[in-house]
């Protein structure tokens, strides 16, 4: 058996593999807290909570009406994202241009009474989610197993990521929100309507931490739990990237769990604080994060 550093070649390609899929998930969910802060200015801290009601739809609707994983896939982040209308237009809408702690504030409350909420009903000991049938087994790739399911997660999770980039930063849309964020005044001199623009940007962006809930169901236990236990890792991730930095998010979230990863390897007890000392690092040195603007 080959080794690399001391350690077995297959045992740290797996690590490599875990840490991937990991960086998939921590992408995915920085990247809607990027766009909710970039464009609206608010630290959305239900965020975890918005991902684990988007595991449970797809657990609920498997179990309780039958609906297999590929149409959960679409109808959990829909749902999710209109569950996010519903907060922007009922709660959020009234602390638009106040200070940012008072949305964090707000956000937190909401994640504790929506976790509250399932572990009354399901309670904490996690549920499990049928894997689909199509991703059952693995590929053999002579020097590792990859099972099929993660390598599904990890391309869809980089198909969004670009997709998402590309509409906000290239697109005449993306320009539209972002100078709804410098200067809606101006905005709507042209005719479009901000506040509608606002409700459906934080749809959107809670709307990937559905998908991202749903994606990860199949891998992790359906659990209350599930969105506090990674949101101060997905909050790190932001920070290190560059609060409301869409490349910044997506980078360092894959990143960071394959540094995650090899850190299991190398050093395991350091793996649940790498990210951290990572970010320390970071703040020292660039308090803007790595693709932040310095102000």
């Amino acid at each position: 058996m080959t080794e690399i550093f001391g350690v077995p070649t297959q045992a740290l390609l797996g690590q490599l593999m875990l840490g991937l899929v990991n960086g998939s998930f921590y992408a995915m969910l920085s990247l809607g807290l990027a766009v909710i802060f970039g464009m609206l200015n608010i630290v959305n801290f239900a965020h975890g909570a918005l991902y684990m009601v988007g595991a449970f739809f797809a657990w609920m609707l498997l179990n309780y009406a039958g609906v297999n994983y590929w149409i959960a896939l679409v109808v959990a982040p829909i749902g999710v994202g209109l569950i996010g209308v519903l907060i922007e237009k009922t709660m959020l809408r009234w602390l638009h241009g106040l200070d940012h702690l008072y949305g964090l504030l707000l956000t937190f409350g909401l994640a504790l009474i929506l976790e509250g909420i399932f572990r009354e009903f399901y309670g904490s000991s996690g549920l499990p989610y049928e894997l689909p049938q199509v991703f059952r087994g693995v590929y053999d790739l002579e020097f590792m197993m990859l099972p099929k399911y993660r390598a599904w997660v990890v391309v869809l999770s980089l198909v969004v990521c670009l997709i998402t980039w590309y509409v906000i930063e290239k697109t005449k849309l993306g320009a539209y929100l972002r100078a709804g964020t410098e200067n809606p005044n101006m905005v709507k001199a042209f005719g479009i309507n901000v506040p509608l623009m606002v409700t459906l940007t934080y749809a959107f962006g809670v709307g990937l931490a559905g998908l991202a809930g749903v994606m990860a169901a199949p891998i992790y236990q359906v659990s209350p739990l599930m969105g506090s236990n990674i949101i101060i890792v997905v909050f790190a991730v932001v920070v290190i990237g560059g609060m409301g930095s869409i490349l910044g998010s997506v980078v360092t979230g894959l990143a960071l769990g394959l540094i995650e990863g090899l850190t299991k390897v190398f050093y395991a007890e350091a793996s649940t604080t790498v990210v951290f000392i990572i970010m320390a690092i970071v703040l020292l040195v660039r308090p803007a994060g790595l693709f932040g603007r310095e102000k």
